[in-house]
């Protein structure tokens, strides 16, 4: 079984969200897609399977399948483009949370995925605690979003991460108007063994729409203010968000199983 690492939301290695992509021709059984994932030990690794005119894609964590991957997509995207399609203008995938769709654009490759609502709550002493930051204003979808009041505050975080484990959504989210770029954020990931993720590009549908409505404007250049750091370029369309991204390859590999 070959496998491609790329590193997703960057321009060259060594940055970005590293993703492990396999294509293949059939899904092989689920427990070793879980082994494979929890031997990369990366955020995700994607697999993908050609269908017709269109790849069924499925992503796994170190601990379990999730329904929804932005990196892992990118990824998969640049290793289809350059590898198997170079003469598609556009990728479908069929995934647990739908159809989306992937074109090159330049550098860039660009994605079309559902945007979440984001639903105001109240910050609760649990979020205070567990981020140890003042939050002006705290936002659930899928994704726990908290509101911070500076870039500095979000790039200094230093988070409890199983009080963070014990808050709602599936990741926990944090983020503040940026100075170079429109936003800044940072995302953590304790219930699927993800402390930290480098780049995320699921979140960043709850992270963008929130933005688009507070900045007035439907395109966004966004940073991740990870160690590793990424950029992303979204654009806020109605029910849609487009995020946009380049990715950089590091290796490829034989997988002896």
């Amino acid at each position: 079984m070959k496998q491609f690492i790329v590193d997703a939301f960057t321009d060259k290695v060594f940055g970005g969200n590293p993703a492990g992509v396999c294509v293949l021709e059939n899904f092989p059984p689920e427990e070793l897609m879980r082994n494979i994932a929890m031997e990369n030990n990366f955020s995700e690794t994607a697999f993908a399977v050609k269908d017709g005119n269109f790849y069924r894609l499925r992503w796994f964590t170190p601990a379990a399948e999730v329904d929804f991957c932005g990196h892992a997509t990118l990824a998969t995207a640049f290793v289809l483009f350059n590898y198997y399609e170079q003469n598609l203008p556009r990728i479908e995938f069929e995934t647990l949370s739908g159809k989306f769709f992937v074109e090159r654009k330049g550098n860039l490759f660009e994605m079309d995925f559902p945007a979440y609502v984001p639903k105001k709550i109240p910050v609760t002493d649990a979020m205070q605690d567990a981020i140890n930051a003042k939050i002006l204003e705290a936002y659930i979808a899928r994704d726990l979003l908290m509101v911070l009041e500076s870039a500095e505050a979000v790039e200094k975080l230093s988070p409890n991460l199983d009080k963070l484990e014990n808050l709602e959504g599936l990741t926990q989210a944090v983020t503040a108007a940026g100075k170079d770029f429109d936003c800044v954020s940072r995302v953590f990931a304790p219930k699927v063994k993800v402390p930290e993720d480098p780049v995320t590009g699921s979140t960043h549908c709850l992270i963008a729409p929130y933005w688009a409505e507070r900045l007035g404007k439907k395109k966004l250049i966004a940073r991740q203010a990870s160690a590793r750091g990424g950029v992303l370029h979204c654009e806020v369309l109605g029910e849609r968000v487009k995020i946009s991204g380049n990715a950089a390859l590091f290796a490829v590999a034989d997988l002896k199983i």
